[in-house]
């Protein structure tokens, strides 16, 4: 089964990750209850979600903060609203989010299918399979969005897990690390 999330699922999204960052910002009570939703939703179902930030500048833009969880046994709704003020004020590659950059913030939500493990890494699809690398104590994880954006081919993309992981290139083929791969619907502010 394909893991999708609706257009009307994706506005209330971004949405409540926008007033989540700014009833931070503004000090006040996040106003949650501003829009309908059916309880059938798939805002309702536990899954992983990154809330990415970029600010718009005349240079173009650049990359504010990344928050995310693999996985949650949250819905999706309330690890959208925890990821997006994390990404905001707590990545630690950045200082918190100013005011002044609110009307400058561009949001990108991936919502996260669950994991599969990999058993043969050449089925891996670039730009299609995000990739999470676990072993010998360490993690690292892409999003499916971002071997595209690098330009990255398919041995590029499994030689950089490694390394976002902290380990060799070519550890994905080790047995004692663990390859999964995972879809995300990606989608933003336009």
């Amino acid at each position: 089964m394909e893991f999708t999330i609706t257009t009307k699922e994706q506005e209330i999204l971004l949405s409540q990750a926008r007033e989540s960052i700014t009833a931070e910002l503004e000090k006040r009570m996040p106003k949650w209850n501003t829009f309908e939703y059916d309880e059938t939703s798939n805002l309702n179902t536990p899954c992983g979600a990154f809330v990415t930030l970029h600010i718009n500048s005349d240079r173009g833009r650049s990359l504010r903060g990344c928050i995310g969880r693999m996985t949650a046994n949250l819905a999706l709704i309330e690890t959208v609203r925890q990821m997006a003020r994390e990404a905001a004020f707590g990545d630690p590659r950045f200082p918190p989010l100013k005011k002044d950059e609110l009307s400058k913030l561009h949001i990108e939500i991936s919502a996260l299918s669950p994991m599969s493990p990999c058993l043969d890494y050449n089925e891996v699809k670039v730009g299609v399979h995000g990739l999470l690398l676990t072993g010998q104590g360490r993690s690292g994880v892409l999003l499916p969005q971002v071997p595209v954006e690098q330009g990255w081919n398919q041995k590029e993309y499994l030689d950089y897990i490694c390394v976002k992981a902290g380990l060799p290139p070519n550890s994905y083929k080790a047995p004692v690390n663990q390859l999964y791969t995972f879809t995300a619907v990606v989608f933003s502010e336009e």
